[in-house]
């Protein structure tokens, strides 16, 4: 049985559908992330689950708990937004304690709860610091903190680190996922990128337009796209229609295909030849945009030596993984 059960969930904004019949189910202690583009109806799910946003239909149950008659105080979530909603006269440890003294939890336990819970997120020497003497990375650290000194049966983080530098964001998804399974803490995450989707995750949810286009593991979304959009919103496929496809492949290709870049070899002899168009340095990947058969494709070649570097004009020879090749709607 499932720990958060969605069902038939609706929402609108006057005649403006945000998204209908929204179905999903998570395991207690999985870290789920919604992933997407701006618009399509994940943070507001979110907020629905949270209370903070009525449903205009369905159920959302919770451990067995029916949550749309519930506050939000009286759900059991945390959430964590990505402005932080700090108090900027509380000090870390009162931000933190916010949560608890709402609950009347006693003094004593209250005082030992938040120092757990800053040395868990390795805050413990700020605790007398106010938000402006913090960083962004510090900052959403307390903003965590507070969420989770509660105890919350669910845990929300809406776009957590889009606000943050690359470093800080790739330390904290680190620590927010150490956190997460040292605390068998079942989590909703939302996000628009793919890379925390996949690094973070034990399942995606892909949402496109209101609707969940697909649900599986990282690797799953990203080997066996369920379509064009999923294809073209986790990593980076060549996406070619049924003609350019059969030019490509040399026979008959009734339907759309998508191949990753990584699935195309540069060799010495292959099946196709095709013309250097330019290239991208990725860190340890170099990007070749090739031509072949007058179709455009991206070819992913790891970062060997400056010596191997192929500049536009080059002729190449290109070989295609077979089994890595999608048909997708």
């Amino acid at each position: 049985m499932s720990y958060l059960s969605i069902r038939g969930l609706n929402k609108q904004y006057a005649a403006t559908p945000v998204f209908r019949d929204i179905n999903c189910e998570i395991n207690r202690g999985e870290f789920v992330t919604l992933l997407g583009p701006s618009g399509c109806g994940k943070s507001t799910l979110l907020r629905c689950i949270a209370g903070l946003t009525a449903v205009d239909g369905g159920q959302i149950v919770l451990d067995g708990q029916d949550l749309l008659p519930l506050s939000p105080q009286k759900r059991g979530i945390g959430m964590v937004f990505q402005s932080y909603a700090l108090f900027p006269n509380l000090t870390v440890a009162e931000n933190v304690a916010f949560g608890l003294r709402m609950q009347k939890v006693a003094r004593d336990e209250c005082r030992q709860r938040v120092e757990d819970i800053l040395a868990l997120v390795e805050l413990s020497a700020h605790a007398d610091r106010y938000p402006h003497q913090l960083s962004g990375g510090q900052c959403q650290r307390v903003a965590l903190a507070r969420s989770l000194v509660t105890r919350p049966r669910l845990l929300l983080l809406d776009e957590p680190l889009s606000a943050l530098d690359a470093r800080i964001r790739k330390h904290l998804r680190e620590q927010i996922r150490s956190i997460q399974q040292e605390l068998g803490l079942t989590t909703l995450f939302v996000t628009h990128d793919q890379e925390e989707a996949l690094i973070l995750s034990d399942r995606i949810v892909l949402m496109n337009a209101g609707q969940i286009v697909q649900s599986g593991s990282a690797e799953t979304l990203y080997t066996e796209p369920a379509n064009a959009f999923a294809a073209s919103f986790i990593g980076n496929y060549n996406l070619l229609d049924a003609e350019q496809a059969s030019r490509l492949l040399q026979r008959p290709q009734p339907r759309q295909i998508a191949i990753r870049p990584e699935a195309i070899s540069l060799q010495a002899e292959g099946s196709l030849r095709g013309i250097v168009q330019g290239h991208s340095l990725l860190g340890n990947v170099i990007r070749y945009r090739v031509q072949a058969h007058g179709v455009d494709l991206l070819v992913d070649v790891l970062n060997r030596s400056a010596d191997d570097l192929l500049p536009a004009g080059s002729a190449v020879n290109l070989n295609i993984d077979p089994t890595a090749i999608r048909e997708v709607a």
